[in-house]
């Protein structure tokens, strides 16, 4: 039944508690910090207040806010509620356990809020319940008092203790009834009430030698609890003079941190009695602290105060110590004296730095002025030593302004920022105060840069050029482009499309297909060098941020020759898919006689288009030889009566492709017997022979001019080489000409895998290494871009002549046919 009593008690108070709570939050705050009162131990989950509604926030917004409480530990005892802004218990609070003084229990709470940053102070006030009993240091008290103690005399008896404060506290003493003591309160220096021991009557020690008293501590809680102490006094002889200090109060100051050993004071205390009844001796007072034991030691005989332990102004301000001084008397007399200590302050403690962070991610395009971090300072020295300023060590995009509170700061953009320059920033703030010598502290905070999307897409080189072989597989890829975006995540990732220089790109879907997310570009028909041996289109790179940004290259086509053109027989003429044909010479002839000559062209250039002519079948290899450039047939000998009258000769023309190609041509000979008709066919052929003789001589003054022509274009190419730089500009490369020509042309080799300059004169070793794609001819870096931009030069300049060249020889040809 006490148990369900206590229990309906406590739930009271709770109630009681809560309502004056509820009263606090509709009473208009008239200061910007709203304090609440609940009782202590009121159960888990009980509401102190509701936060929004008294700051007036937006419930709805508590959560996107990041409504929360930043106080440390006080966040255990407390927690607030996102959903509805309500400030609520979190564990089992006991008042004696946080606050250890009788004044006020206030806890100070800090709320933040975010988007815009708030921070609000709240200040929960614990209240007490009488939860204690008062309680005395013992149970038994012996005091010894001589028996011509005088009325009125008073003694200190030790005071009770109750954890619990305010009406809860010890209110009053109660002595029980006797008729020579009485209980005398007095208020101490810590507002305490403290017993005295008061004699209305004198002691006659013949008629009673001891007293036993009850002593009653009663608080005033409702109901009351209570303690009791015995005090049991022995009636003594008479020693009839006490101590008497040189002075009732002792104040001295001493600075924290002092040494042990120090000597803060010296007690003094007389006696005008002889003998042991004249011997002082000092000790402290029954209600001395605990502490004051540790900290400071008093010397028995001397009265000497020395410091013991370790003095912090942080912890105490002031020490307030009751000397006891008693003779040697039977009984001993004594009389008390207070020591107070002030502790001067000294610099002893650097400045403590709290970090509110609202986001460790900053985006780069942040305007100046954005507000990153709200940063707390304090420092427990008091006056000029608690004064602290605050900064960055470095110089960064940041810096520091002070809040609307003391010792606050806010740390904020200071100008633009790069994330591409910078994406990380580790920012030291450092706190110092100003006190003599100053103290520092710093902390790092970690800064993240974010990206926008303020970077095109790159491309290493513009323009590309993609060498790509004729008959190429459609489908395969031929070539492969790559940007590069400083941005990260999705600002960097690029897609790339085909496009024409007026950014289009129907043109081009019948040609080549690119991969948007690669950028390999495969080739959708097959090509043919003699339709088309160059074109030319645009990539355009764009990122995936928003907006998109983008730019585009140009990729120059180069379509390489490969053999795919079987050789054709001008002369003998065709017919019925046969080259065949019928000559006939005197039988007289000399040797070295011209019988006829083959004729052939090939559509091919390089390797692949020069021709080489032998004799796949003969009849007699004694009479007949074949030139294997010109494809001329001459007598070896003359022809002599046992020869016959009559000689095939099948010849076989081949390209120097790496898989030749070839096509046979069928001369029959016939050997006729000297008459006059061939007299006239001689004279014909001396006409023509003195024609093609005129002919070539036209032929050799032509390709003496050209050479001339070509010797000083030489001359021209190396005193250019000489005064120009290394940087050749692109723009050579459009002259490149492929138009068929056997005398130069660049050409490739699978066998050996590598491309060469061939000519009808060039050495098979003159090669370039090829690119990483197997079809396709890469010079990635400037020096290979360098040298194919001079060859290209050098094409350009040269190629006419070789034209010029090309086409005399083809009209000589013609003529001597």
């Amino acid at each position: 039944m006490m148990e369900d009593g206590g229990q309906r008690r406590r739930w009271e108070y709770c109630w009681t508690a809560f309502c004056f709570s509820l009263l606090l939050c509709f009473e208009p705050q008239v200061s910007a910090q709203i304090r609440y009162s609940i009782p202590e131990e009121v159960k888990e989950g009980s509401v102190v207040g509701n936060i929004a509604k008294d700051l007036s926030l937006d419930v709805a917004l508590l959560k996107h806010r990041r409504f929360r409480i930043v106080s440390g530990f006080m966040d255990t005892l407390f927690q607030v509620n996102q959903n509805n802004g309500a400030l609520f218990v979190h564990e089992k609070i006991d008042r004696e356990e946080i606050c250890d003084s009788n004044g006020a229990c206030l806890l100070n709470l800090k709320i933040a809020v975010e988007n815009p940053l708030e921070v609000h102070y709240i200040e929960v006030e614990i209240t007490d319940v009488n939860d204690h009993s008062p309680s005395f240091p013992e149970k038994d008290l012996h005091v010894e008092m001589a028996e011509n103690t005088l009325k009125g005399a008073r003694f200190d008896l030790p005071t009770a203790r109750d954890l619990d404060v305010g009406m809860n506290s010890i209110r009053s003493y109660k002595l029980n009834q006797n008729e020579f003591f009485d209980i005398e309160i007095r208020d101490s220096e810590y507002g305490e009430k403290s017993p005295f021991l008061l004699l209305q009557k004198t002691l006659d020690r013949e008629s009673q030698d001891k007293h036993v008293l009850t002593l009653t501590a009663i608080d005033g809680g409702n109901p009351t609890k209570s303690g009791t102490l015995n005090i049991i006094i022995t009636v003594l002889d008479v020693n009839d003079n006490r101590p008497v200090c040189s002075r009732d109060t002792y104040t001295v100051m001493l600075k924290e941190n002092t040494s042990p050993g120090f000597v803060v004071a010296y007690v003094n205390a007389t006696d005008p009695d002889e003998g042991v009844n004249g011997e002082v001796e000092y000790t402290y007072g029954r209600n001395v602290l605990r502490k004051v034991h540790d900290i400071f030691e008093l010397d028995k005989v001397t009265g000497k105060i020395r410091v013991k332990g370790k003095i912090d102004f942080e912890e105490n301000e002031m020490y307030s110590l009751n000397i006891k001084v008693s003779d040697k008397g039977r009984p001993p007399m004594n009389t008390d004296c207070r020591v107070i200590i002030k502790i001067v302050d000294i610099n002893d403690n650097e400045p403590e730095i709290e970090v509110t962070s609202l986001s460790n991610i900053v985006s780069e395009d942040a305007k100046p002025g954005t507000v990153i971090s709200l940063i707390s300072i304090t420092d427990k020295d008091s006056g000029i030593n608690g004064k602290v300023v605050c900064g960055l060590s470095m110089n960064l995009p940041f810096e520091m302004k002070p809040y609307v509170q003391q010792n606050m700061y806010s740390l904020v953009t200071k100008e633009s920022l790069d994330r591409e320059v910078a994406s990380h920033y580790d920012i030291i703030i450092t706190a110092t105060d100003l006190g003599n010598p100053a103290l520092s502290a710093s902390t790092t905070l970690s800064i993240e840069v974010s990206d926008v999307n303020d970077n095109k897409p790159q491309f290493s080189y513009s323009p590309l050029e993609m060498y790509l072989f004729e008959n190429n597989p459609p489908g395969a890829s031929v070539f492969a482009v790559s940007a590069i975006d400083k941005d990260i995540n999705e600002n960097a990732i690029i897609t790339y499309q085909i496009i024409r220089s007026d950014q289009t790109q129907n043109d081009m879907d019948s040609f080549l297909n690119i991969n948007s997310e690669t950028g390999v570009i495969s080739a959708l028909k097959i090509f043919d060098f003699e339709t088309i041996k160059k074109f030319q289109f645009y990539v355009l790179a764009t990122d995936s941020g928003s907006p998109s940004l983008s730019s585009n290259v140009t990729v120059n086509v180069f379509i390489l020759d490969q053999n795919d053109n079987v050789p054709v027989i001008l002369h003998p003429v065709m017919a019925n898919g046969s080259a065949e044909g019928v000559e006939e010479i005197p039988r007289n002839v000399n040797a070295g006689h011209l019988v006829t000559k083959v004729r052939a062209y090939d559509a091919d250039i390089g390797y692949n288009g020069w021709l080489l002519f032998s004799l796949q079948e003969v009849s007699d290899h004694s009479l007949f030889s074949l030139d294997r450039y010109t494809g001329q047939i001459r007598t070896l000998r003359s022809f002599t009566e046992t020869d016959e009258a009559q000689h095939k000769l099948v010849i076989l023309v081949k390209d120097n492709g790496n898989v030749s190609l070839s096509a046979t041509a069928t001369v029959i000979v016939k050997v006729v017997e000297p008459k006059e008709a061939f007299a006239a066919s001689d004279v014909t052929n001396a006409v023509k022979d003195e024609e093609e003789n005129n002919v070539t001589f036209y032929l050799i003054i032509t390709l003496g001019s050209v050479s001339v022509l070509f010797i000083i274009s030489i001359i021209v190419l190396i005193v250019m080489q000489c005064s120009k730089s290394n940087d050749y500009s692109s723009k050579y490369l459009q002259d490149m000409n492929y138009d068929g020509t056997l005398c130069h042309s660049i050409q490739y080799r699978s066998g050996d895998k590598r491309y060469m300059l061939v000519g009808p004169r060039m050495s098979i070793g003159s090669t370039l290494a090829p690119g990483r794609n197997r079809n396709t001819l890469v010079i990635p870096d400037r020096r290979r871009r360098d040298s194919g931009e001079t060859r290209r030069f050098i094409n350009s300049i040269f190629e006419p002549q070789i034209k010029d060249i090309h086409q005399c020889l083809q009209t000589a040809e013609l003529l001597l046919r």
